[in-house]
């Protein structure tokens, strides 16, 4: 899988939670990495250890500035597309920025592509584009109607690909993550995700909201095969691997509730006093789809992607991580 040494491959929202794993690892792995950030949501710490680095090259710009992308993908082989404005809440709040960056962005990354003869353009695409299917497994030929502004920038992006492949021969593939989970995930934040969400919580001694009753299932991924489709994504020589949409997952089902109780269980193990918190419960979410449950059978047989990591394998992986990073902050 390590055919990597020397590409010039571009990572948009490098300096993010999944952008910064992936500039992290194509760096060990011989790559000449170019990382486009804007540093609103991302953080240029993720990326402190690269900034010397002989092969790295950060660039501070938005992708809602089509020269910002020309310039980015200037003498690039492949582009790494993570940049977004994430969260189906944050989406409904100021559904005009989501769309801004996660279409208009977007559209200009495959222009600039297209102009600067990018052999593959690989995108983050999300889950949540299944929106109010009920069919699970989730399989990639099988989506119902978005259910947020976020679901359904993601979906439109898709469709981009496949226009400007048909139109341009821009090559694509997009990855549909679920519930992405690891180091560097931000735990604070209006919009921040689950895992660090609670995890932080529990460090400081206090109850994580879980929305609804804790019975909405996720299919949590865990950071290091997301970092594993994308490689596989770079050197795929199959051809009919290419210009397809896949489902990025473990391929498990757990609802917050279990989530929850993972958690605690391996903090706990840290710090004993955790043991006897218990979640709040409040009200579901507007946007909220409640199951999430991925076949990952066509990137099996396209990709030969298969993930290492269950949900209890993640957490326990994860938890010193968090544990390091969130106990200093710890009041």
């Amino acid at each position: 899988m390590q055919d990597l040494k020397d590409k010039n491959i571009l990572v948009t929202g490098g300096a993010g939670f999944i952008g910064s794993n992936l500039c992290e690892y194509l760096i060990l792995n011989g790559a000449y990495v170019t990382c486009l950030d804007n540093l609103s949501t991302g953080n240029k710490k993720n990326i402190q250890d690269l900034l010397n680095h002989p092969r790295f090259k950060f660039i501070s710009g938005d992708i809602r500035e089509l020269k910002t992308c020309q310039q980015a993908c200037k003498g690039q082989e492949f582009v790494l597309h993570q940049a977004a404005l994430g969260s189906v809440p944050r989406s409904i709040n100021d559904p005009n920025t989501s769309n801004e960056v996660n279409v208009s962005g977007f559209l200009n990354m495959l222009i600039a592509s297209r102009d600067q003869k990018i052999k593959r353009f690989i995108f983050a695409s999300s889950s949540s584009t299944y929106g109010d299917s009920k069919k699970l497994p989730k399989f990639e030929n099988h989506i119902g109607k978005p259910m947020s502004p976020y679901a359904l920038t993601k979906y439109i992006n898709e469709l981009y690909a496949e226009i400007f492949q048909k139109t341009f021969s821009l090559d694509y593939i997009g990855l549909r993550y679920f519930n992405v989970y690891g180091r560097r995930q931000d735990p604070d934040g209006v919009y921040a995700a689950v895992i660090p969400l609670f995890t932080k919580k529990l460090i400081n001694h206090l109850s994580p909201k879980i929305n609804g009753d804790g019975s909405y299932s996720r299919d949590f991924t865990y950071i290091d095969d997301v970092i594993r489709i994308n490689i596989l994504a770079i050197t795929t020589k199959n051809k009919d691997s290419i210009n397809e949409i896949y489902n990025v997952a473990a391929a498990g089902r757990t609802t917050i509730l279990e989530l929850f109780n993972y958690l605690k269980k391996s903090l706990s193990k840290l710090d004993v006093k955790i043991k006897n918190i218990h979640p709040i419960f409040g009200q579901n979410r507007p946007g909220d789809v409640p199951h999430s449950f991925a076949s990952i059978e066509k990137a099996e047989r396209l990709l030969n992607y298969k993930p290492l990591y269950n949900i209890e394998d993640g957490i326990n992986k994860s938890i010193n991580w968090y544990w390091n990073d969130l106990s200093k902050k710890k009041k």
